[in-house]
């Protein structure tokens, strides 16, 4: 049996990059929208839309889902969390993923299983990892990587190359090719929380490994809390983050709409 959980997708109006991404039109529908479709297919029991703008929100209740209103001042998303879980007054243990607003085609049974990783392993946080096979990617300091104990738990998260194949890259010289069966896990910004470290989180101090990898889930390793990682076969599909993803998703939801 599958187990209770909420799905909160913050959604900030203001983006450097595309302003107001959330409302951006994908085939007839605002992208939040579509997230909120998504979300609402993986069986979750509410499904809320935390935005800091009038507009968002009434978007978002048109086409028939909840939304809050939360503080447009929230430095991160979990910020924003902890805030709805404040408003919503959920108890300790409930189940909160965080789906981000920018992912219109994120997949259902992935948001499931991340949840599920959360009530099975009794971690604090849950997250999700895949296996990195292409050197450039392991290299590149935009995938962040993760490594894990033998107890699926997350040791260390970096956008360093880790862990790193001393031997095999001192060989090769170029590091253009991996060794087999190196662990190079890639982690996927999608997390799963207990309400109750949600509450803790905003009173945490910044990590100083947080400060210089500008990863912000190394402040709650640092204090202690345990992430569970679950691990898909495959990549999930991009976000928007550009106007360039944001013409290649209209496109899309443009031929879907023509195939019907």
């Amino acid at each position: 049996m599958n187990p209770a959980f909420k799905v909160v997708i913050p959604a900030r109006y203001a983006s450097t990059r595309l302003p107001a991404k959330p409302l951006l039109d994908l085939g007839g529908k605002p992208m939040v929208v579509r997230v909120a479709e998504r979300a609402a297919a993986c069986g979750a029991d509410e499904v809320w839309i935390a935005t800091d703008h009038a507009e968002v929100k009434a978007a978002v209740e048109a086409h028939g889902f909840s939304a809050l209103m939360t503080r447009p001042d929230h430095p991160t998303g979990t910020d924003r969390l902890a805030e709805v879980v404040a408003l919503r007054a959920w108890p300790e243990e409930t189940l909160v993923v965080n789906v981000q607003g920018d992912e219109p085609l994120i997949e259902p049974a992935v948001i499931l299983q991340t949840a599920m990783q959360l009530a099975e392993s009794g971690a604090d946080i849950a997250t999700v990892a895949h296996s990195i096979a292409d050197a450039a990617d392991f290299f590149n300091p935009n995938v962040v990587k993760v490594v894990c104990r033998a107890d699926g738990d997350a040791a260390y998260f970096s956008r360093a190359p880790i862990p790193y194949a001393r031997d095999h890259f001192a060989r090769e010289g170029g590091g253009e090719t991996l060794p087999m069966g190196l662990p190079a896990l890639r982690h996927v910004g999608l997390y799963a929380y207990r309400a109750g470290f949600l509450k803790a989180f905003c009173g945490l101090a910044v990590a100083p490994t947080e400060r210089f990898e500008s990863l912000e889930q190394l402040r709650a390793l640092w204090h202690g809390y345990r992430i569970s990682v679950t691990c898909v076969e495959t990549a999930p599909a991009p976000g928007v983050d550009t106007p360039e993803d944001a013409a290649r998703m209209r496109e899309l939801f443009d031929r879907k709409a023509i195939v019907g």
